[in-house]
């Protein structure tokens, strides 16, 4: 074996560098694997850059539960700021659309917020502890993310208050007054907020994906830049084609998001992935007027957050093709409703779009191919991926090892949608 031949090897090539991939290296790193992490742009630029930031103790409830039904006359309007899906899309796509919908069951959701409760848990105990390590503590706020509503939003906020204390997660409900002592910079128009307490946030989702990465490469790891081509089996593990050579590994772990389905297609694996389209735009901030937390506008379906970059505003969920082109109509309806509750500026930097990867159960893959040895899957973790990534790598890393998951992770296991 050749020296630049035998310099390519390593016990697992994670393909991947968003928050799960990362997450996953380290994990593999901290094991006392040899790792290789392998993305064609630098860790933190794609899907995991333009998420609100938030490290969310509550968000065990997924997009489709029982209420789905109740708003869905709103959603096929197609004018919904929480939802806007493209008519062709979903006729091509009607199977992902049924088994969607189906999973909106009152028996399903519970033994899904369970499953996603032992995830983030998990992850929420990682990132604290890896926010630190990788020098990075700076840029997270132990300050809770507050949900609100402009209109009689008192019984929503009770019943999701009482759903999340069924899982021990804690939450306040507010006036308008606890608002604006809890918020005094805002406008208010809130009449009833839910503070989740035990959610951080941070500054920067991007720049927290760097700082873990550093911190696997500061440990050993190996962070190559290139674009993926395919996988190949070998007689005792997996040969990665790059676009600029070739890595050896006994393990691959397939971190690539929305693009992950397409890689595995020609392994025979048929992945039933849809794509939360989202949205952000930055804001120059009023320094005299901050806002202090994220903020999730119920009647309005997007967010305000603090941010290095400025004030992120983020749009509801567009359903269409990943790379279909970009629909800016739901962040331009949302910004003036933003503006009624936060000043700020004019817009800063290019607006973005990304695509969150979603399986029909809202639940992501964590777990071994059923047909390929030393193949592993860790995507489709929906919009909270940056929060569940720490607990997915984690998992991941542990069944490497053959180890018991810090978890439960039987809920997530990929042969539930392939064989």
């Amino acid at each position: 074996m050749g020296e630049d031949a035998a310099a390519r090897e390593a016990d697992v090539v994670v393909l991947g560098a968003g928050m799960v991939g990362v997450s996953a290296a380290l994990s593999a790193r901290q094991r006392g694997r040899s790792v290789i992490l392998v993305d064609r742009r630098e860790p933190g630029s794609e899907t995991s850059y333009g998420n609100a930031g938030i490290i969310s103790s509550g968000s065990i409830l997924p997009l489709n539960t029982p209420s789905l039904w109740k708003n869905l006359p709103n959603y096929l309007t197609n004018t919904h700021p929480a939802l806007r899906w493209n008519i062709p899309w979903a006729i091509a796509n009607a199977g992902w659309v049924i088994r969607f919908l189906a999973s909106a069951s009152p028996s399903q959701t519970k033994p899904r917020a369970a499953a996603l409760h032992g995830l983030i848990g998990t992850s929420l105990g990682l990132h604290r502890d890896w926010i630190v390590q990788a020098g990075a503590g700076h840029r997270i706020r132990e300050t809770g993310w507050l949900k609100a509503w402009r209109g009689d939003g008192l019984p929503a906020a009770k019943a999701e208050q009482a759903a999340l204390a069924e899982f021990g997660i804690k939450s306040e409900v507010l006036d308008r007054q606890a608002i604006s002592a809890l918020e005094p910079n805002i406008i208010p128009a809130y009449s009833t907020g839910l503070l989740h307490t035990q959610t951080a946030s941070v500054d920067s989702p991007g720049a927290v994906v760097k700082a873990y990465a550093r911190h696997f490469a500061d440990g050993g790891g190996a962070i190559r830049s290139s674009e993926v081509g395919r996988i190949e089996p070998l007689a005792d593990g997996w040969r990665v084609l790059l676009a600029d050579g070739t890595i050896n590994a006994r393990h691959v772990v397939v971190a690539l998001g929305p693009w992950s389905a397409e890689l595995l297609q020609p392994l025979g694996y048929r992945v039933p992935l849809a794509f939360e389209r989202g949205y952000h735009q930055h804001f120059v901030p009023n320094p005299a007027r901050k806002l202090l937390r994220p903020i999730h506008d119920a009647e309005g379906s997007f967010l305000m957050t603090p941010m290095e970059q400025g004030i992120r505003v983020t749009s509801g969920v567009e359903l269409t093709a990943r790379d279909a082109p970009s629909n800016f109509a739901q962040l331009e309806a949302v910004v003036p409703m933003a503006r009624s509750v936060v000043e700020f500026g004019d817009a800063t930097g290019e607006r973005w779009r990304g695509a969150r990867p979603t399986l029909p159960d809202s639940l992501p893959m964590i777990g071994a191919a059923p047909r390929h040895r030393g193949l592993w899957l860790a995507f489709g973790n929906q919009h909270i991926g940056f929060t569940t990534g720490p607990g997915t790598g984690a998992a991941i890393a542990a069944m490497i090892d053959g180890a018991a998951p810090p978890f439960d992770a039987r809920a997530f296991a990929p042969s539930r949608y392939i064989a």
